[in-house]
Formats: structure tokens, C-alpha cells, sequence
């Protein structure tokens, strides 16, 4: 009678657990564009890739690519977007498995995604200017071997998540069931708010209620635990030295850390920017997104002075020295 009555709380357990993961999925609906512009589509190896293209196809071509989490999309570029589409041809796709593009249930990895970088970069764009954050940064290090870009800034990259490959914890995420409990637990509206919190933002008050109801609302689209399995699981990291990829890279390079990145360590910049001869601006009162923290300042000083240098009376500094970025007007 007591092995009847466990069976069959352990079914009815089950049972909720279904209803709750259909639940949570029926209340996510269509996810809104990230982005203000022309919304397109690039076919992709079977993947319909979505992006947003904006600005005049005769100014520079500038590539955003988002960094990579459970909840990363395009739209982490919210707040330059427009403004640096006065002065380029913007183009921000949402990477594959995540945003409003294809989420098949394959086993993603960081080969993967470079050359996604790659091939999209070439057929879209020309000699462009490369805006990248966290892996997306090591993926456009990877592709800048074969293919032509005026510059890459890269914020807060990294090659490496955590250490080693943990299989059975992507295993997990894919389980029908308990993989996709697990995944509701972790893109909660409550633990969006605490990661960013934790180690997304300097200053709480950018997570804004808008902000996490947008990035649970991507976490929770079809499909949408796969990719992020792989990256818990370590399988979306490169197997490179981040800075000797950069030091053989022919473009000019800036890295843009924040000063209280607590993920990407600053002292981790300064050895990377050595290492690859490259320009280091570092943002005051920001963590890994000083792109989203101060936005304003991000596009006058790390990208619209490369345009214009006499535009500005803020330092441009050679290369292998340390930029500290003004953050005051924010």
C-alpha cells in the first residue's frame, strides 16, 4: 500500500510538472523584435536567423553581436542602437537558438557560432566594424582569420565560461521534463532579476521591470533551453588562448571592460590587451555591459570618435595603454 501510494505521488509530481513547464511556455506568446528597424531573415544552415538592419547602406557597416546567457539576444544593444545607426549601417542578428531566430534541438557549440559569425559577416556585411560582448567577442576573433573587418571592439570577452565540459549538465537541460524544470528555475522572472543584479549590472536601477520581462519572455520561446544547456555545459567555449588569437588578428582591436566587471575581471583586460597590443577603455560604475550602462558615452567615445577623431576632446590612447571612459553625464 505505501510503494502505491509513492508511485503514485511520484506520477501526479510528473504530472504537475508538465502542466507547469506547458504553463509557463503558453504564457511567453510571440516574442516582440528586440529592435527598432527593418526586420529580416538569413537563411542559415537550415536556421531562419532573425535581424535587424538599420541606418544608411552607404555609411560603414557595423556588426552587434550579443552576448551569450539564457536570456541573450540582440536586444542587449537597446540603448545604441539607433543612435550609432546615424552614422552606420547597422546590423544585429539574434544568433542561433536564441532571440527570435530558429531554437532546433541540436547540440550547439563554440565552433558553431564562429562560423555563423563567418559566413554571416561576409554575406551581409563589408569591411564592417565589429561590436561583440562576452564569447560573441571570441566567436568574431575566430571569424576576423578569414574574413575582412575594419576594426573589432570587443566588450568584456572571454574564450572561456567556466572550467572543463560538464555533459551530463547539458544532458539535464535537454531531459523532456526535469531538464525543462530545471530551465524555468533558472530564467524565473526572480533569478533574471538576481543575475543581472549579481554580476549584469553596476547600478540595480538598469534592471527595470521592462528589462526582465523581455529577457524571460526570449527564455521562454520553443526551443529555448537548448543553446543555453550547451553554454552551461561548457561546449559553447573556444579551445583558444583569447589573446594570442587577438595578437595575430591584422585589424585594430579595442576592448571595452567595465571597472567593477566582477565575471571578466579588469586585471584579466589589462593582460589581454597586453597580450594583443590593443586599445583598453575601461567605464567607471559599470560591470560587463558598459554598453548598456552607459550607452551615450559608449557611442561617442568608443565608436563615433574612430569616425570622426577632431570631433572630440577626449584622448585616444595607442595601443596596449588604458582609456578610462567619462561616465558623468549618464
Amino acid at each position: 500500500m505505501r510503494l502505491r501510494s509513492i508511485a503514485g505521488a511520484a506520477v501526479g509530481a510528473v504530472g504537475l510538472t508538465a502542466v507547469a513547464n506547458r504553463f509557463l511556455a503558453s504564457r511567453a506568446g510571440d516574442l516582440e523584435p528586440p529592435l527598432a528597424g527593418d526586420h529580416e531573415t538569413y537563411r542559415w544552415r537550415g536556421f531562419d536567423i532573425a535581424y535587424t538592419e538599420a541606418g544608411d547602406p552607404e555609411d560603414p557597416d557595423l556588426l552587434l553581436l550579443h552576448g551569450v546567457n539564457a536570456s541573450g539576444s540582440s536586444h542587449e544593444f537597446r540603448h545604441v542602437f539607433d543612435d550609432l545607426a546615424e552614422d552606420y549601417h547597422v546590423v544585429a542578428p539574434d544568433l542561433p537558438g536564441f532571440g527570435r531566430s530558429d531554437r532546433p534541438p541540436l547540440l550547439y557549440s563554440g565552433p558553431l557560432y564562429a562560423t555563423f559569425v563567418e559566413d554571416f559577416a561576409r554575406d551581409l556585411t563589408g569591411d564592417a566594424t565589429v561590436v561583440a560582448s562576452s564569447l560573441a567577442g571570441a566567436y568574431a576573433t575566430a571569424a576576423a582569420g578569414s574574413v575582412d573587418f575594419a576594426e573589432l571592439i570587443l566588450v568584456c570577452p572571454t574564450a572561456t565560461t567556466f572550467p572543463g565540459r560538464r555533459p551530463w549538465l547539458r544532458t539535464a537541460f535537454r531531459a523532456p521534463l526535469v531538464g525543462e524544470a530545471l530551465y524555468n528555475l533558472i530564467t524565473s522572472k526572480a533569478s533574471i532579476r538576481y543575475f543581472n543584479a549579481d554580476h549584469g549590472y553596476y547600478d540595480e536601477a538598469n534592471v527595470t521591470d521592462e528589462l526582465v520581462d523581455y529577457q524571460w519572455q526570449t527564455s521562454h520561446q520553443p526551443g529555448a533551453r537548448y543553446a543555453p544547456g550547451s553554454f552551461v555545459g561548457g561546449f559553447l567555449d573556444l579551445d583558444v588562448d583569447l589573446g594570442d588569437e587577438l595578437s595575430n588578428v591584422d585589424e585594430p582591436v579595442t576592448l571595452v571592460w567595465g571597472r567593477e566587471a566582477s565575471i571578466t575581471p579588469l586585471e584579466g583586460g589589462q593582460k589581454l590587451a597586453e597580450a594583443a597590443d590593443a586599445r583598453l577603455v575601461v567605464f567607471d560604475e559599470s560591470d560587463v555591459q558598459p554598453h548598456v550602462e552607459h550607452p551615450a558615452q559608449f557611442v561617442r567615445q568608443v565608436l563615433r570618435d574612430r569616425l570622426d577623431p577632431d570631433a572630440t576632446d577626449i584622448e585616444i590612447t595607442e595601443p596596449g595603454e588604458t582609456e578610462s571612459a567619462e561616465t558623468e553625464e549618464d
